[in-house]
């Protein structure tokens, strides 16, 4: 057994210190010691929120030497050099996007003149016009939530209503269906009258003309959300073809139209926008239009439309994701249902 008394007990500064302690002389471990409770370090250990930690000075160059610093201790090993506030600092939030609203003076709508247009009035009795556009709505109403859970952005909220050829109901229908969107609790619809070389909602719906969308197109100094008009329907505003001219084609494919579209919905995920363009295979605005929206209900009249005109149609509004059609006029039903009269009345 060894006698202990033969171990030679340490000499010098350390003497009669324990392991541990002659360890931290020569390492320092107070690196390694948590910090003091905020209520007991003083103010000056309350940091603000975000704000980036201070800038320790530059160290002393190391010795590498290998030589101590002072007799009996070991060399201090270097400081890390500080880290960049810049890498630590907390990315400033994105700003919030901007909602665009129209604010401009209500129009008035004339009751009676929509009942002249045999169009729906939002405020009186539950006919079968009214009830098969609700049920058009609500598909379109689907697919553009659907569209905007896909990725689908802005043009999921935009849809194209159009007709191989004039007097299909085109018009008829795209004012309908503004009419019965507007009546949703909760969004708002905006119907652009794009049949740039014979405009029709203004005067389907009663409304004073003004500077619309191919006056933004043409002038980008033009906001467009200036150039839409408030009714007096809640939830419905109407956007005017603009001043003609011959080169609508060429706006409409330009760079600076996606812009001007995406701001009539900017900010208003609730906002649905429905363009009433010419006839596919009469004006080329509306395969135009096709590449910006998300949906195309192409209107096919039950006693008119042909089979091959319909088809070409369909082919040149290729661009868009999901094309729907809807036969109008048509005065037979295989099922034999008769809307309205479930809530009373005859029709």
């Amino acid at each position: 057994m060894t006698e202990h008394s033969k171990i030679p007990l340490p000499s010098g500064p350390g003497k009669g210190k324990s392991l541990f302690e002659r360890a931290e002389d020569l390492f320092g471990f107070d690196a390694f010691a948590p910090a003091p409770p905020a209520e007991l370090a003083g103010p000056a250990a309350v940091q603000p929120v975000r704000q980036a930690p201070p800038t320790a000075p530059d160290p002393e160059p190391a010795d590498v030497s290998g030589k101590a610093d002072e007799p009996g201790q070991a060399p201090q090993p270097a400081v890390p050099e500080a880290v960049s506030t810049a890498a630590v600092a907390t990315a400033a939030p994105e700003a919030a996007e901007e909602t665009i609203r129209f604010t401009g003076t209500p129009q008035r709508i004339n009751r009676q003149h929509l009942a002249d247009q045999a169009l729906i009035q939002l405020d009186g009795r539950v006919t079968t016009l009214l009830e098969e556009f609700r049920i058009v709505k609500r598909q379109l109403l689907l697919a553009a939530r659907a569209g905007r859970r896909n990725g689908g952005g802005a043009s999921a909220q935009r849809v194209l209503v159009c007709s191989p050829l004039p007097g299909e109901g085109k018009t008829f229908c795209a004012t309908n269906l503004a009419l019965t969107m507007a009546a949703e609790k909760d969004g708002e619809v905006l119907l652009v009258d794009a049949d740039f070389a014979k405009p029709s909602v203004l005067s389907a719906l009663g409304l004073s003309g003004g500077r619309g969308l191919m006056d933004a197109l043409a002038d980008p100094s033009i906001p467009i959300e200036e150039c839409v008009i408030a009714t007096d329907i809640p939830g419905l505003y109407v956007l005017p073809a603009g001043n003609q001219t011959s080169s609508d084609s060429e706006y409409l494919s330009s760079a600076h139209t996606g812009d001007v579209l995406d701001r009539l919905t900017q900010g208003a995920p609730n906002r649905m926008v429905i363009f009433d363009s010419p006839p596919a295979l009469a004006a080329s605005p509306a395969a135009e239009l096709a590449k910006y929206v998300g949906q195309a209900l192409v209107v096919a009249r039950a006693d008119i439309t042909g089979q091959s005109a319909l088809e070409d149609a369909l082919s040149l509004l290729s661009a868009c994701p999901d094309i729907k059609l809807l036969l109008n006029a048509a005065h037979f039903s295989p099922s034999g249902r008769r809307f309205g009269s479930y809530y009373g009345y005859g029709e």
